[in-house]
């Protein structure tokens, strides 16, 4: 039976505000939780300072993977997707004025979050362009099981 990965995709992540994020620097990976939004092309988008250790190796290293995972119980088969593709800083504020309005009706940003991206340490915009991605769950009556959608933007 045929897996429509990407409706997986689009239902899990209107489902979920947050995910794990995790970079990489001189060979050491991390992993953190970012709020996040999403465009109709399933590009993915979060806030945060240019401080932390996933925005500044972002900076150095744009490769990025991440996931966005159901919670659930023991004996529960779980329902998650993974992503990977490249990450980035929007230093433009046109784009971020462009983009707010996903934060402001998915996670209740105030039109403050404008003036804090511009401050040398707020809270600024990422854009994580995703390539691929990966559904991994019971779906359809299928076992456990991990399928692949080849992504650039829905294109």
């Amino acid at each position: 039976m045929e897996v429509d990965v990407e409706k997986i995709v689009r239902e899990l992540i209107d489902k979920t505000i947050h995910m794990s994020l995790a970079t990489v620097s001189s060979d050491r990976p991390w992993v953190c939780e970012v709020h996040f939004v999403y465009d109709d092309k399933l590009n993915l988008y979060f806030r945060s300072k240019p401080s932390r250790r996933h925005s500044q190796e972002i900076a150095t290293n744009p490769r990025v993977a991440g996931n966005i995972v159901r919670q659930h119980e023991l004996g529960e088969y779980p329902a998650a997707i993974y992503f990977e593709g490249g990450a980035a800083k929007i230093n433009d504020p046109e784009v971020q004025r462009q983009i707010f309005p996903l934060f402001e009706k998915r996670l209740g940003v105030t039109p403050a979050a404008l003036d804090e991206a511009q401050t040398p340490d707020g809270h600024t915009f990422y854009k994580i362009s995703v390539e691929n991605w990966y559904a991994f769950g019971k779906f359809n009556d299928t076992s456990g099981e991990k399928y692949e959608l080849k992504w650039n933007g829905g294109q």
